[in-house]
């Protein structure tokens, strides 16, 4: 995607709330138009709960008509459409198709035109998705049971505890008690067969029944989360890299499913922001073929991984561009050309040092420290 739409619309933090709201909500949404006013692209995430969408048979990735609904206010309605809603606040539809577009304003149409983008400018995407089914799941609605069971178990514990430090009098063979109360230095008057006791709810280990059955929930909250407890910090030993890979393979599998969907939903808006450049800024991409760069989930050893890059470009395996994308660089290709800007700059202040004429009209040679530009002839090099 260009740097300046980038910079321009903050899709960081755009993609983390929409991140946010396609977790919890199960699905979300992209809109990308042509800005008029600004004579730029804008990018935006409708809520998902007003997006309608209708596919063909079924192939549910092949998506014929959607329809956006969201509410505006009666003034900015007529600032908008020079349309003056009944109520303070008015229902807006706009109804998408390849060919077509419409807008509704409670339940009237009040415009009908050509698609002026030529597609539908919506991108739609689940957070997971169930097989056969265009609409995905929520992360939330596998841990909601789990979770109801562990806030019952804390909060049952939370009132043994609690009735355990007020303990109850407990008299036998009394018929009758005035002003037994449970304090320091209480004295009780009872008869001469009866007893006095507290009650101790915490007698035989009752209280470690209630923790283990918690930690009983803990873990199930984690295995169908996917989420290990090393995820929040809580691994107990040092663990190396192949070990903690291990330990948090079920979120690294859960992680690249999503990234798989995730992709596929960058790569089609980045095209559409293409498109609408292409289109009324008479700018040519060529035919790029996009791909989102992910960083690492888990902490790598750069220097090894910088060492094995550095051996697989010398030896014609890797190019430049493809070992600055494996240690993590954002755009390989602006890092290539300033590489060969100052690979270009180091040879021609050589070729000036070298050439330096001498006093009596001989070349001598300079003096002056030079930065040596090593030539590779390998195969890989770009």
């Amino acid at each position: 995607m260009p740097t300046n739409t980038e910079q321009h619309h903050n899709l960081e933090q755009l993609d983390f709330e929409t991140e946010i709201d396609c977790a919890i909500l199960g699905d979300a949404c992209y809109k990308v138009i042509w800005d008029q006013e600004t004579r730029s692209v804008r990018i935006t995430a409708p809520d998902i709960q007003g997006i309608y969408a209708w596919w063909v048979g079924d192939n549910t990735s092949m998506v014929w008509r959607i329809a956006s609904k969201y509410s505006l206010s009666a003034d900015m309605v007529e600032s908008l459409y020079k349309v003056k809603p009944r109520d303070k606040a008015a229902s807006i539809v706009e109804l998408w198709t390849a060919q077509d577009f419409e807008l509704w304003i409670d339940s009237t149409q009040v415009e009908r035109k050509p698609n002026p983008y030529g597609f539908i400018p919506f991108v739609i995407y689940p957070n997971l998705r169930e097989p056969k089914k265009f609409w995905g799941i929520s992360d939330l609605s596998q841990i909601m049971e789990p979770q109801r069971e562990l806030n019952r178990a804390t909060s049952q514990l939370s009132k043994i505890l609690e009735l355990s430090g007020n303990p109850i009098a407990v008299l036998e063979n009394v018929e009758e008690s005035e002003d037994i109360a449970v304090r320091p230095g209480a004295v009780w008057n009872i008869p001469e067969d009866a007893k006095a006791y507290l009650l101790d709810l915490l007698q035989g280990g009752g209280v470690r029944l209630h923790i283990d059955y918690i930690n009983l929930l803990y873990r199930i909250l984690h295995d169908v989360s996917e989420s290990p407890r090393a995820a929040f910090g809580g691994t107990e030993r040092d663990l190396s890299g192949v070990a903690l890979e291990i330990e948090l393979q079920p979120l690294l599998q859960k992680v690249s499913r999503k990234r798989i969907i995730r992709t596929a939903a960058y790569n089609r808006r980045n095209r559409f922001v293409l498109k609408l450049l292409e289109k009324y800024r008479n700018e040519s991409f060529g035919g790029n073929h996009l791909r989102v760069v992910w960083g690492p989930v888990l902490p790598q050893d750069l220097a090894k991984l910088v060492s094995n890059e550095q051996t697989l470009v010398q030896n014609g395996i890797h190019s430049r561009r493809r070992a600055m994308d494996e240690v993590g660089v954002k755009d390989p290709e602006m890092e290539f050309n300033k590489w060969l800007e100052e690979r270009e700059a180091i040879l021609r202040m050589n070729k000036e040092l070298n050439l330096r004429p001498a006093r009596g009209g001989a070349r001598e040679r300079a003096v002056e420290p030079q930065v040596e530009v090593v030539e590779e002839s390998s195969p890989g090099e770009d």
